[in-house]
């Protein structure tokens, strides 16, 4: 029998535990943020650092962090990394079962703090799927008659077993430049990993997939055409915040994105979705 229960983390947080014939899975009310998604009898398809304690105010290190409304640092160097999204706290507005499928719908209001660094009117909502398979939807909504344009992506963590054995396809036939380097260089089908990796992908396919000693994990996206693909290797690991210095070798971020040449633009009154989703193929 399926159900849906909110519950309070030891350090004050409050989240949202799903339980179904399906899947199991952990979604907390700050940063409407997702880290847990196991379907039923397979191995778990996200990952935290076990150096994250759930502190209210800081984002967790694992999951899928929502970056919003914009990706990496703004122009701004006082205004936070990847927006303030991810370390709101979100409003759950409905809940629905069907099938052993649950769906959950997040929305986020807009403070006066907030507002200094996004003077816009938009509605942001969060929809999750979840069956044996975890779809995650990022809708954005103008509400005003002017043009609003911004960056997002959804930031997923990876279980990947030994990063030494993982093999990252279908990436042929987009570019991609190194994040805050350049070039663009054409990429190759499969990514393997032996140093840094912090990659945007542009002109990338619907699809995507990562090669684990525990199986293949099928990672799509809609309306979406960049994705970002993130390991930070030896070096950084010993700088992240909430990151054991090792974590790197059982980890990597997949993402699915709006950013670069690919950001949003709303029209007046119109909306974008941006949708990921993941799932073992096997």
């Amino acid at each position: 029998m399926a159900s849906v229960t909110t519950k309070k983390h030891p350090n004050g947080l409050d989240y949202v535990e799903i339980d179904t014939p399906l899947c199991e899975a952990r979604i907390f009310m700050q940063g409407a943020q997702i880290d847990r998604f196991t379907p039923k009898g397979k191995p778990p398809l996200l990952w935290v650092s076990s150096a994250d304690d759930y502190q209210p105010g800081h984002g967790i290190r694992g999951g899928i962090p929502v970056c919003w409304p914009w990706f990496g640092m703004s122009n701004h160097p006082e205004w936070p990394q990847h927006g303030f999204a991810r370390t709101r706290i979100w409003t759950l507005d409905s809940v629905q079962l069907r099938n052993d499928i649950a769906e959950l719908k997040f929305s986020l209001s807009i403070n006066d703090e907030d507002r200094i660094s996004w003077p816009h009117d938009t509605k942001i909502e969060l929809l999750f799927t979840l069956s044996d398979t975890l779809s995650v939807s990022l809708i954005n909504t103008n509400l005003s008659d002017e043009t609003v344009s911004l960056t997002q992506a959804l930031h997923t963590y990876f279980p990947i077993g030994d990063i030494h054995q993982l093999k990252a396809t279908g990436f042929s036939g987009a570019h991609y430049i190194e994040f805050g380097k350049g070039p663009y260089a054409q990429a190759t089908d499969e990514v393997i990993f032996n140093q840094e990796t912090d990659r945007v992908y542009n002109a990338l396919g619907s699809q995507q997939q990562l090669h684990t000693p525990q199986g293949v994990i099928n990672v799509c996206r809609r309306n979406s055409q960049s994705a970002v693909l993130w390991n930070p290797w030896i070096d950084k690991s010993k700088h992240l915040a909430r990151f054991n210095h090792d974590d790197y070798l059982t980890m990597v971020c997949l993402e699915a994105a709006n950013v670069l040449e690919d950001n949003v633009t709303l029209a007046p009154y119109g909306s974008h979705t941006l949708t990921t989703e993941i799932s073992w193929a096997n």
